[in-house]
């Protein structure tokens, strides 16, 4: 299998040379990939807003931004977002970003996007939350255009694009891998159509799991594409919203054959919350290092 780690926003607190340090130490232990989740801001619970599912003041570093300080203090390891809201950005100031930090790490980004569930935070950046699933599509369209085309000329109803240029191209060019996250048909008919792989967070049995994939390989057929060109990878656990969910990562036993688990539903990857494991009990950068070593080795010993 193939393991990624969700950076953990909190290891801000121990200071830059921390952060660098944890990059480091997760591509020594051989992981594969890290990834970075995204919000720019969060919706304070008030009247007439939503609750959402994780405490608005929880500390999240920007992601595009932190995978650039990540890029420069590792090597291999490749580097994504699981999951940049995307519609609630212009994609040409996206296309332009992800093919600079591929032009600076050496080719190692995946993009992972999604819609995003928070109305409030498209509204304080200014764009419409209800349209956002067209606009996707679009954008989608948008950023393999920038990343291919010496001349982009694009009919969209929300980016029209007549005769522009974007240089540098990133080294894998329009092969940069997109990643698309979401639990719904829509999603699943977005991945078969235009993504690369399927970023799942939720999968909590294998019916469910077996249903979702067997209807993005449906869209993917009706696109005349080839299913099996399409990754996929799931979180181990779902985001912590209890007390149960906050000590998962305590019991390695649970983890590993939750890993072992997935890897039967067909995920060639799985994803370990670094921030959920600091909320397991692993309160330093030091402590996390040591539960993902430890979880690391374990993983492959009896997963591969």
């Amino acid at each position: 299998m193939k393991l990624s780690v969700e950076f953990p926003s909190v290891a801000y607190r121990e200071g830059p040379t921390a952060v660098a340090a944890l990059a480091r130490a997760i591509e020594r232990i051989g992981y594969d990939h890290i990834d970075i989740f995204d919000h720019v801001v969060m919706g304070v619970p008030i009247e007439g807003r939503e609750r959402g599912p994780y405490n608005p003041r929880m500390p999240i570093l920007e992601a595009l931004m932190a995978l650039a300080y990540l890029a420069a203090v590792t090597t291999r390891v490749t580097l994504g977002t699981e999951v940049l809201v995307l519609p609630q950005r212009h994609p040409t100031l996206v296309a332009k970003q992800v093919s600079t930090l591929d032009t600076l790490s050496g080719g190692r980004v995946r993009l992972g996007i999604g819609v995003g569930w928070q109305g409030s935070e498209y509204e304080a950046l200014g764009e419409s939350f209800h349209d956002r699933g067209a606009r996707m599509d679009e954008a989608i369209r948008l950023l393999r255009a920038y990343w291919t085309d010496a001349e982009v000329n694009l009919a969209s109803a929300h980016y029209p694009t007549v005769s522009m240029a974007m240089e540098p191209k990133p080294p894998q060019g329009g092969r940069l891998p997109i990643w698309i996250g979401g639990l719904s048909e829509a999603a699943f008919r977005r991945v078969g159509q235009l993504g690369d792989g399927w970023l799942a967070s939720r999968v909590t049995d294998a019916a469910g799991a077996r249903q979702a994939i067997e209807a993005i390989h449906r869209h993917a057929e009706t696109a005349r594409r080839d299913p099996g060109t399409i990754g996929l990878q799931s979180m181990v656990a779902p985001p912590p919203r209890d007390a149960a969910g906050k000590t998962f990562y305590g019991d390695h036993d649970q983890v590993v054959a939750r890993v072992a688990a997935l890897k039967a539903m067909g995920f060639g990857w799985v994803a370990l919350n670094a921030t959920a494991i600091f909320q397991a009990g692993a309160r330093s950068v030091e402590a996390m290092t040591a539960e993902l070593h430890r979880l690391h080795d374990r993983i492959r010993a009896e997963v591969g």
